[in-house]
């Protein structure tokens, strides 16, 4: 798609950030929001103040948007996973959140995309292939050892678009049902060098 625009996301974004992470995350992003709301206080809400924050993984200065005519089409939420993975809170975490966390510990050092996602309107456009190669490029000028994502091995399309773009399975753990997921199979961690 050649009139995508890539940016880096700013504070106007949260709104479409936090709908991009629910998407990429099958759900999972809704169910730990729901827990860590307050009374009076729903889901979406608990996401946007997360996004909102300047500091954090998820945060709106890790992210990227892609537009096409003007228009919010996709995001982009990628840093780099520690070279020591701290490891210390796994016993206090949910058994999602740990499960994940071993998974993004195996690939110490590389540029991790934790997030890719785009509207439906515009997958098969090319944004997704677009948001990948601009991953890519930011990790390379990171120095990072090479790209690292998480995926639901059920999850076919995403399967095949990194597949696609020489991402190739380093590992994987069970992946547990939780509220609003019907999907089995498996976390899968792939890794690729950088292109």
């Amino acid at each position: 798609m050649a009139d995508v625009i890539i940016r880096p996301a700013t504070r106007r974004d949260v709104t479409d950030l936090v709908a991009f992470v629910d998407m990429a995350g099958e759900g999972l992003p809704s169910h730990f929001w729901a827990e860590l709301a307050e009374p009076g206080q729903g889901p979406f809400e608990v996401g946007r103040n997360r996004a909102l924050r300047d500091e954090g993984a998820f945060a709106w200065r890790n992210a990227w948007i892609a537009e096409h005519d003007g228009a919010v089409a996709g995001s982009l939420v990628c840093y780099r996973i520690e070279d020591q993975v701290d490891l210390s809170d796994l016993e206090t975490m949910s058994r999602f959140a740990r499960d994940l966390t071993l998974l993004e510990a195996e690939a110490p050092g590389h540029w991790y995309v934790n997030v890719l996602a785009t509207y439906p309107e515009y997958r098969g456009q090319g944004v997704a292939s677009a948001l990948l190669t601009h991953a890519d490029k930011l990790g390379r000028d990171a120095g990072s050892k090479g790209m690292a994502i998480i995926v639901a091995s059920e999850n076919e399309p995403a399967v095949r678009l990194y597949d696609k773009t020489g991402y190739r399975e380093q590992s994987r753990r069970p992946l547990i049902a939780y509220p609003g997921f019907s999907r089995g199979g498996d976390w899968v961690l792939l890794t690729k060098p950088h292109s």
